[in-house]
């Protein structure tokens, strides 16, 4: 019996994957539930389960793939994916495990054409926007950007409102808009960049954002918008819960709408995924977790608990993303969201140095909108830095 057992029992213990995830405690249930279905279908694999703060997570993380004893499966953003696959931190993943995936969400997580990640979940901001102020202004519902600068005027004389707070000096928000029009952060000084730079110093110059878009964040776009000072705000579905406990009179006159796009129509997107260390011990075991937490039970089970948009195709295609009651904002908020993700490409992408290149960017954006100089020579001595970083 003893010769039978002991086995069995190293057996286990050397098929333990250690997976990380980032603020996912309050999922507890339908985390442990996830590890115990797996576990049953795969008896010689147990899952350690290590939820770790999401303040945490890229110091731990960070520390934790250059050593000789790394988690098999963490959860990361993009952003910090790609730097680790930057360093050559990453085990690169065979293109034939992802046939369950957005492909257009998977050609978004390619590192100079090569997959380190898979996805987890994603999400794709919708726009909320005031019903009532906007009904007052006698303004059309705005498609593009450009549409913003044509109701901008009306929207400030007859309400007393500002269009919109567009936090483009926060993260990667400009790269992103510029995204929707072709520009990328290797060709930031074209002509079609300097009109997108334009376009918004045009707003600000003549009073139709605030002063304050020069520095504020989306949280101070909430603010404004919960006091009924602005009239749209682009955002994740999560922010109506916080304008219904917060402003609930203002949420009273919102309503929800597609995204503003650019020229090339397409929305955009946020990601979670999965990496697995170069130095892990157990990658096959933990490719094989990772794609039975994205398969279509799963994904779909998360996106109820959560309101997450799930990346396997199966799931985006269920009733749970094509229904929705009008009275429901949150419901409608996700349809409309789900929708979007069948129209992401070309995708924003992560690039070397990314977070060097949107303090380069945000610094431009500022300085362009309180005229330090031409549009043209701040993007130009943009362009310098950014090829001179990507060279190195």
């Amino acid at each position: 019996m003893v010769i039978f057992t002991a086995p069995v029992h190293k057996k286990s213990l050397d098929n333990e994957i250690i997976f990380w995830t980032l603020q996912m405690s309050d999922f507890a249930p339908y985390m442990n539930k996830v590890i115990k279905d797996f576990e049953s279908q795969n008896p010689q694999i147990k899952i350690k389960w290590i939820d770790v703060p999401f303040s945490e997570g890229e110091k731990r993380t960070l520390a934790s793939v250059l050593s000789d004893n790394p988690p098999d499966l963490i959860n990361l953003n993009p952003d910090f994916s790609a730097l680790l696959a930057q360093r050559g931190a990453l085990y690169e993943i065979d293109e034939n495990f992802t046939g369950q995936f957005n492909k257009d969400i998977i050609n978004s997580l390619k590192y100079n054409g090569k997959l380190y990640s898979l996805p987890w979940y994603a999400t794709s901001a919708v726009t909320i926007f005031n019903k009532k102020l906007l009904s007052q202004s006698q303004a059309k519902m705005p498609v593009k950007f450009e549409d913003l600068e044509k109701i901008a005027p009306q929207i400030k004389n007859k309400t007393g409102a500002y269009v919109m707070l567009p936090n483009i000096t926060e993260n990667d928000t400009m790269l992103r808009i510029l995204n929707k029009y072709g520009v990328t952060a290797l060709n930031i000084n074209s002509s079609q960049s300097v009109r997108v730079f334009d376009y918004f110093k045009n707003l600000y110059e003549k009073g139709f954002i605030p002063k304050e878009s020069v520095t504020q964040t989306h949280r101070e776009a909430l603010e404004k918008y919960m006091a009924e000072q602005i009239v749209f705000f682009q955002a994740g579905a999560n922010f109506l819960n916080m304008i219904k406990e917060n402003a609930p009179s203002t949420y009273k006159s919102t309503d929800v709408a597609p995204q503003i796009t650019g020229e090339l129509g397409q929305y955009d997107f946020s990601l979670m995924n999965f990496v697995i260390p170069l130095r892990a011990k157990h990658k096959k075991e933990a490719l094989k977790f990772a794609l039975f937490l994205t398969n279509y039970e799963n994904q779909i089970e998360l996106a109820k608990l959560t309101n997450i948009l799930a990346v396997n195709k199966k799931a985006l295609e269920d009733e749970f993303y094509k229904n929705y009651d009008e009275n429901d904002l949150m419901a409608k908020a996700r349809v409309i969201s789900a929708n979007q993700l069948k129209k992401i490409s070309p995708p924003f992408k992560t690039m070397k140095d990314q977070k060097e290149i949107n303090t380069l960017v945000n610094t431009a954006a500022q300085q362009i909108l309180l005229n330090k100089n031409t549009t043209k020579a701040v993007l130009d001595d943009v362009y310098e830095k950014i090829n001179s970083m990507q060279a190195d």
